[in-house]
């Protein structure tokens, strides 16, 4: 169905076909828990986000249902992705289930979908400065740059803002790079990504593995940056997060009672290609965890440094 303006709202309204969880579609877009991007009210799921046509603001009230509003100048850029975004798009027909784990909670999660924007720039940024440290880390930064550089959000929401843009980052100076946290490394990476960043909007057309390799041609993408943008961007169903610091533990503890390194994981979740990032998020889904043996990992403030 076609949006149908209405004044500076856009309005649409869609309705899944079959089992559907909505919401967690979009949880991977969230970015910690006071996502100036994301946020989750009585009036519903909120996000910011940056379009070709301009920023825009997408309001989601779902009930069985889902009642979408967009404001600002991508609204319609939005309202015309709502379906992909929502995972409407994603084909899990041909995926098998080898493990009883997996297949039991494939029974007792049958609306599990993976979404996808269709855009690269806002989850490659939020990627990049997720690299190597931990959530609570890029969380902060997270904030501190969307709030200082991003858009504020068109529409009825106040405090709502879209990531910054590639221009906008590319006039951020070093001492504000340093008081948002960001060590030199990711800094590095974030500006060399912001200066091809048109060029990187293809991977979300290319998918699969050659939208992959096209991002890990900027220096400071590696496989695990490219499988999280590729898991948002197009719902890339068999980009495994590699080289993850949780993630092959939780599949060998999950799936074999131990320890796992990437290789191991690999040839554990072989029979799953090309849908192996899909196996892993059924796993996940059975919050199982693992035996803590350590210390947490203590978050760095760069800031002090």
């Amino acid at each position: 169905m076609t949006a149908i303006p209405t004044g500076t709202e856009r309005t649409r309204h869609w309705v899944p076909d079959g089992p559907h969880d909505v919401a967690g579609a979009l949880r991977p877009l969230r970015r910690g828990p006071h996502d100036p991007a994301f946020r989750e009210d009585v009036d519903g799921l909120w996000l910011a986000a940056n379009t070709p046509a301009g920023v825009g603001t997408l309001r989601l009230r779902i009930a069985g249902e889902v009642h979408a509003s967009a404001w600002g100048p991508g609204a319609d850029v939005l309202l015309d992705g709502l379906p992909a975004l929502l995972g409407a798009c994603d084909d899990d027909s041909g995926f098998v289930a080898h493990h009883p784990l997996v297949a039991e909670v494939r029974r007792r999660r049958p609306g599990m979908r993976l979404g996808a924007t269709g855009r690269v720039w806002d989850v490659l940024l939020a990627a990049i400065i997720e690299q190597k440290v931990t959530g609570t880390e890029a969380h902060r930064t997270w904030r501190d740059l969307a709030r200082r550089f991003g858009s504020p959000a068109p529409g009825p929401v106040g405090g709502l803002f879209a990531p910054p843009t590639p221009r906008a980052v590319m006039g951020i100076e070093d001492w504000e790079w340093h008081k948002a946290g960001l060590d030199g490394a990711r800094r590095r990476t974030v500006l060399a990504a912001a200066q091809v960043a048109g060029r990187l909007e293809r991977a979300a057309s290319l998918g699969g593995a050659a939208g992959r390799e096209l991002l890990c041609k900027v220096p400071g993408i590696g496989v695990w940056t490219a499988a999280e943008v590729a898991q948002r961007a197009w719902g890339d169903p068999d980009a495994l997060s590699i080289g993850d610091y949780h993630l092959s533990n939780l599949i060998g503890h999950a799936l074999a009672g131990r320890r796992m390194s990437d290789d191991q994981m690999l040839e554990e979740l072989a029979a799953y290609e090309p849908q192996r990032h899909r196996a892993a998020l059924y796993v996940l889904a059975a919050g199982l965890g693992k035996p803590r043996f350590a210390p947490r990992f203590s978050p760095r403030d760069y800031r002090r440094f």
